[in-house]
């Protein structure tokens, strides 16, 4: 479960984002801060996962009081709710390290699908995991459902061909052996295994032998 603080000078508002969280699985309200001095104290004790920031506080401009909420949860995440639509605030905010960037008045579906993308893209990020493919940043800056187009050279044809080897097989394969079944160049084969990587659309392992480790290759299953 995700913890939720809420920082909003307004109570009644605050209210009603708290039902929107409430109302979104996977995620938990854990309390509402009404000014800066206090978001920083129930921070301190709460240790919310993420916390949703106004700007505009009786005590503190919200920009600045994200950094002192770091200071005493390293790992927070921000979401910024707010009025303000200035530019430069929004570029500040931005340079800050924000997940996202809500204008007020907002729908219940408007922060439903902000926390939705926070949800898979920020928290999904593998752990055990000591580096990030190009499909797990793709995620976390919101161009998963981008396709981007095939390297030069590269074929809508071929690149059929290959997934139609990689779905075929009983287990994963590295780039020779697409090569040889396809009738290609190694290098070749591996660019579109690679272009897959990016897409998010096989798994790849490394197989540990003499020499540099081997990637393999594997299909994931339909989703």
């Amino acid at each position: 479960m995700i913890k939720v603080l809420i920082v909003d000078d307004d109570f009644m508002v605050a209210k009603v984002h708290a039902g929107f969280i409430q109302r979104t699985p996977g995620f938990a309200v854990v309390g509402a801060a009404h000014t800066g001095a206090d978001a920083i104290q129930k921070t301190k004790e709460l240790q919310p996962d993420l916390v949703l920031l106004d700007i505009h506080l009786p005590d503190v401009n919200g920009l600045d009081l994200m950094l002192q909420l770091r200071k005493v949860a390293p790992r927070l995440d921000v979401l910024v709710i707010s009025a303000a639509r200035e530019v430069e605030t929004v570029r500040h905010a931005l340079r800050g390290g924000i997940v996202h960037y809500l204008i007020k008045p907002f729908s219940q579906t408007d922060l439903q699908e902000r926390l939705e993308h926070y949800r898979i893209a920020y928290q999904g990020l593998d752990l055990s995991k000591n580096v990030a493919e190009q499909s797990d940043v793709n995620r976390l800056f919101g161009v998963e459902g981008a396709q981007r187009p095939l390297p030069k050279g590269c074929s809508p044809e071929t690149l059929e061909r290959v997934e139609q080897v990689l779905g075929s097989s009983d287990t994963d394969l590295s780039a020779a052996e697409v090569a040889d079944l396809l009738g290609t160049s190694r290098v070749s084969a591996r660019r579109y295994l690679e272009y897959l990587n990016d897409e998010g659309r096989v798994d790849v392992r490394l197989k540990y032998g003499a020499g540099r480790p081997e990637r393999r290759y594997a299909l994931k299953p339909a989703a």
